[in-house]
């Protein structure tokens, strides 16, 4: 019985080196295991990201042939989705007939130039030249006008001096008839008087024919005096009409350039036009697998209607969300485990390549106000970007969404 009372004693105290033993371990095992993970920095909120080409059409129309299915690879500048081209050719065929025409308008715009340039010059010249014409003949009318007025001048002092010879004639003749009657004179004188008045009649007529005459000469150098200066005002419009010769080669150069300028027009809705048909094929910017496909054939779409998407594998990239706590260390370059859920915990390894300039929440949509003093502090995550080692991804295993658990060694 006595044995029996000493044994549970007996039995803890041959437990104590055990128990002592285990804690030994466990404290060995523990500075083990914070040893072994000192220096390392990990996270589960971290996904796969790469780049997502979205594939929109250019041009509206419709589609006559789809050439992709979703999940399928493609290479840079295959042919995805095609439109019906034959309103664009049409569009090219007037593009081209309407820069032929402006063309056609540009040669002889410019053809026009150097004729108009000749033509005002000597138009000039010719009118100047009318010009100097006309101030002579009116020079020359104005002489005539004042030589008739000379001659009407002096054939009326005739005229005057011939009436008056007449006149005394006439008398002398009229008194000798009454001398005559009573033989008081001869017959002969009588005939010698007679005579000279019929003379003096006979000149007195003839001045008056000099005046008639010498009036209708003033009225004919009237006339070409008139005329003169008819002609001198002519060619004097045509001297200032040819003088706006410079202002008309300016304005047919502007036509020119007008027309030079339609021609440029021209040939940029041509080359526009060449452009939308050749938009009229859909080709992938890179190569990738086809997601997110949305377009069918006879489906009408509109400008920058969204078709699908083409996500490039070779090209991916880890961004994981770490505590603002587990920053200190970090720096861009630092070696990368990488452990992917998707394929058993399969490890890709890689490197930091950059921390983002400012937290998550800053870019969320509805960021927080701590200014509102109900401040409660949260630990902030901070984006960074991980970035694979060559040949890490080659058999393009990683898909842009698939969640990682990366760990970096900041030693």
């Amino acid at each position: 019985m006595e044995d029996q009372a000493q044994s549970p004693a007996t039995t803890r105290w041959r437990r104590t080196p055990v128990v002592i033993v285990g804690v030994v371990i466990s404290i060995l095992a523990m500075s083990a295991w914070l040893w072994a993970t000192a220096g390392q920095e990990s996270t589960d909120d971290a996904q796969v990201d790469g780049h997502v080409n979205p594939i929109a059409a250019r041009v509206g129309g419709t589609v006559v042939r789809v050439a992709v299915e979703d999940d399928q690879p493609v290479e840079a500048g295959a042919v995805l989705a095609e439109l019906d081209p034959r309103d664009f050719q049409v569009a090219i065929d007037k593009a081209r007939a309407e820069l032929a025409d402006a063309e056609a308008a540009a040669v002889a715009a410019t053809t026009n130039v150097p004729i108009t340039s000749t033509t005002t010059a000597s138009s000039l010249s010719t009118a100047e030249g009318s010009m100097d014409h006309a101030l002579n003949g009116i020079n020359g009318a104005e002489r005539e006008v004042q030589a008739a007025t000379s001659r009407l001048a002096t054939a009326q002092a005739n005229q005057r001096q011939a009436d008056a010879n007449a006149t005394r004639a006439a008398r002398d003749l009229e008194r000798l008839r009454d001398l005559l009657a009573k033989d008081e004179v001869s017959h002969q004188q009588y005939d010698t008087t007679s005579s000279t008045a019929d003379a003096a009649r006979a000149a007195a007529e003839s001045m008056r024919s000099q005046v008639a005459e010498a009036e209708h000469g003033i009225a004919i150098a009237e006339s070409r005096l008139a005329q003169a200066r008819a002609a001198a005002d002519q060619a004097r419009a045509g001297v200032l009409s040819a003088r706006t010769g410079p202002e008309q080669v300016t304005a047919m150069r502007a036509r020119a350039s007008a027309a030079d300028a339609r021609v440029a027009q021209g040939r940029a809705v041509l080359a526009q036009s060449v452009l939308n048909l050749q938009y009229t094929t859909v080709k992938a910017p890179t190569s990738g697998i086809v997601s997110r496909k949305s377009v069918e054939v006879g489906q009408i779409v509109q400008p920058g209607q969204p078709l699908m998407a083409v996500v490039p594998l070779d090209d991916v990239w880890v961004i994981a969300n770490f505590k603002e706590t587990q920053l200190t260390a970090m720096r861009p370059g630092q070696a990368v485990a990488i452990t992917v859920d998707a394929y058993g915990g399969k490890t890709f390894k890689g490197h930091v390549g950059s921390v983002a300039a400012a937290t998550g929440a800053k870019f969320s949509l509805l960021p927080p106000e701590n200014a509102t003093g109900n401040f409660v502090k949260v630990v902030q995550r901070v984006p960074v970007k991980l970035l694979l080692d060559a040949g890490q991804n080659a058999d393009h295993l990683l898909r842009p969404g698939l969640s990682v658990a990366p760990t970096v060694y900041t030693r």
